[in-house]
């Protein structure tokens, strides 16, 4: 027992003061107590046991690539090393939000379920880095990256610390990383904390991005604390103090593209530089771990030559990438911040920062408050991820000859994606039987009068199941009632078409753009000019639109494309001996490939604020929804069973069905968190 209060004070009292860390040791008591509750266990000074003690350690990275011989955490440059040693800053009272059982079972761990309290307990003081787990070597990760496409030199893991590779029930290997566990060599001004809210978003979209059957790293748990940092969060001059709060983060490897640009010279653009230039030996020793570690087929495949062997290796990453965007595309996910240190190098998303899932259908919808260019809009992220492709390959040099690499991302990518796409949205419209070259511009003008209507893109592809090929006009006058009920209201479309710029500067610009092109270039693009003549001319026509006007309106764009839509069906039936099987089969394939719950932000704001209050219960609730993705949540059920009793149609009724969304606020739209109406729960 002694000694493991002594563990513990030994990583609590050198981190009591400095950036990031706990200004007080007022909780210390708190903290001494749940470490006093737990079992003296064997594992020398870090402690283990407990149902955490099954976790099974083996560092293969720190084992096969370079780590950094000084454990000075202070920020500084990293040369010569793909890590550098840290130590996890604890926290004050550390206490559990919540955990995903699923993502921990990936580690082999299962919570006892006898005494639940004093197991969240145990993950707290572990999953903070109050307390090391025995095997665990906690470092931080060596990266460079170009951000919204200019290199910013080193980067690294400024608030990320890797703990460890656990080996699985199976024997598969699982890296471990705490993010917001305190200062590292890359945390540059920062403190290397996260807090609360940025926490949980990034928790919950981890988990619901694996539930939707889409490639991610996993969060395992998510512990705040009273530990406190201030952060701006609107960038308005008014600072907040926030919880400190870490999360537990699991994947196959989280090296990413950016891992290989540490070799970099100098950038003709803006002068900055990776921290091994000419270290070509690292470039190889990294290329063998990767390639050998996550592609092992590959390695097998060309053990005797390193340049075909490299080559498949980034054919195989090419394609992984556009089917992962392609999958993104189709359940309206935005990143945000598609930089290339955010890219994962075996195909996953990775660092969930200002994401966001589109509520109506916009193709350029941008999700990050600072992204004032739409660099990473929803319509330009298949090209994004391209262009950082291309920097991958450019780091690969000479490894992995230029000419080899611009050949395969010009043949693979963007043949993989449409295809990928495609066969994606075919199953999002039940087209199970025949694959047709007119499917994509059905797929494409479907999408068109999404734009057109303001359709909700998650709730309007749920309703399609639900059409059918043989109904007669009432049933279609129906349908089309439950379709533009999905649609934006003129009050949305004139929020959504308000003129952005002042009238002043706007003329100024159109001034400079006939009088100096090239100044004009500096400052301002044409595209954003055009867009915002168009939005002034959009948002004059709504002015004189009625409701009644806009539905019928939007009645008539929907009732154009369900007819060719039916058309389409009819061709499947055709093709099929047994219709009503084909249905059946139709149907059961999209509600299984279109969601029912997507981690819209007004779900994630809800349950943010009511953590930051101390209830931790609507975390739970939304991780619980969102691990069942494409089914029916009980308690929405028996509100549709409930309406239905009192009369009220069952599209009204289910939360499903209804998007009544208030107007996000500036505010808002700046920290890419909007707040919708509870009916919202759905889709």
């Amino acid at each position: 027992m002694a000694a493991a209060l002594r563990s513990g004070l030994t990583l609590l009292l050198p981190a009591a003061v400095g950036p990031g860390r706990p200004s007080s040791l007022g909780s210390l008591g708190a903290v001494m107590q749940q470490l006093a509750a737990l079992p003296a266990r064997p594992g020398g000074p870090e402690g283990g046991g407990g149902w955490l003690g099954a976790l099974r350690f083996d560092n293969l990275a720190l084992r096969s690539l370079p780590v950094d011989a000084s454990e000075d955490s202070g920020p500084r440059a990293v040369p010569g090393a793909c890590f550098s040693r840290v130590r996890p800053s604890p926290v004050e009272n550390p206490r559990l939000v919540a955990m995903s059982l699923p993502a921990l079972a990936l580690l082999g761990l299962e919570a006892p379920a006898a005494d639940r309290e004093a197991a969240e307990a145990e993950a707290a003081l572990y999953f903070s880095g109050n307390r090391l787990l025995p095997g665990s070597e906690p470092a931080a990760h060596c990266y460079c990256g170009h951000q919204f496409g200019s290199f910013a030199g080193q980067l690294g893991d400024g608030a990320a610390m890797y703990l460890g590779e656990v080996l699985g029930p199976r024997g598969e290997r699982w890296e471990i990383q705490l993010k917001g566990a305190g200062l590292t060599p890359f945390s540059r001004q920062a403190d290397g904390r996260k807090v609360l809210r940025s926490s949980i978003r990034e928790f919950l979209c981890s988990e619901a991005m694996f539930h939707l059957g889409i490639p991610t790293t996993r969060a395992g748990t998510c512990v705040t604390s009273d530990s406190k940092v201030v952060r701006d969060i609107f960038y308005d001059g008014n600072p907040k103090s926030e919880r400190c709060t870490v999360v537990l983060r699991i994947a196959s490897t989280f090296i990413r593209f950016g891992s290989f640009e540490i070799f970099k010279p100098t950038d003709e653009y803006t002068g900055r530089k990776g921290p091994s230039v000419n270290r070509n030996d690292i470039r190889i020793q990294m290329l063998d771990y990767v390639i050998s570690t996550f592609y092992s087929e590959i390695q097998e495949a060309y053990s005797d030559n390193s340049i075909q062997r490299n080559a498949a290796f980034f054919k195989e990453l090419t394609k992984r990438t556009a089917r992962l965007v392609a999958e993104w595309q189709c359940v309206g996910f935005c990143h945000g911040v598609l930089n290339t240190d955010n890219m994962s190098i075996v195909g996953l998303t990775i660092d969930y920062g200002p994401f966001g899932f589109m509520d109506r259908y916009d193709p350029e919808h941008i999700c990050n408050g600072s992204d004032n260019t739409g660099r990473y809009a929803y319509n330009k992220q298949p090209e994004i991820c391209k262009w950082n492709l291309g920097k991958l390959a450019e780091a690969l040099v000479p490894e992995l000859p230029l000419e080899i690499s611009e050949l395969i991302l010009e043949e693979e990518y963007d043949a993989e994606f449409e295809k990928h796409y495609l066969q994606k949205m075919r199953k999002k419209l039940g087209l199970i039987q025949l694959e047709l070259e007119e499917d994509s511009k059905l797929v494409s003008e479907l999408l068109e009068t999404m734009h057109l209507t303001g359709g909700d893109f998650t709730n309007i592809f749920c309703l399609l199941s639900s059409f059918s090929v043989d109904s007669d006009p009432s049933e279609l006058e129906d349908f089309l009632e439950k379709l533009t009920s999905q649609c934006a209201s003129v009050e949305e479309l004139k929020v959504a078409f308000k003129p952005q710029m002042d009238p002043r500067q706007l003329s100024m610009m159109l001034m400079l753009a006939q009088s100096n092109p090239q100044l004009f270039a500096l400052i301002g693009t044409k595209a954003n000019i055009n867009k915002e003549l168009e939005r002034i001319e959009q948002f004059s026509k709504l002015q004189q639109l009625t409701a009644a006007d806009l539905l019928s309106r939007n009645k008539r764009h929907w009732k154009e494309w369900l007819e060719k839509y039916r058309v389409r069906l009819q061709k499947e039936t055709e093709s099929v001996g047994d219709a009503d099987a084909w249905n059946t089969e139709r149907v059961k394939v999209m509600n299984s490939n279109n969601p029912k719950y997507i981690l819209r932000n007004y779900i994630a704001q809800n349950a943010i604020e009511a953590a930051e209050n101390g209830d931790f219960s609507e975390v739970r609730n939304v991780l619980k929804l969102l691990e069942n993705p494409f089914q029916e949540a009980e308690v929405f059920r028996e509100v549709k069973e409930d309406a239905e009793e009192e009369g009220a149609t069952a599209t009204a009724a289910a939360c499903a069905q209804e998007t009544r969304s208030r107007v996000p606020a500036e505010k808002d739209k700046l920290e890419g968190v909007f707040t919708w109406s509870v009916e919202e729960w759905c889709g």
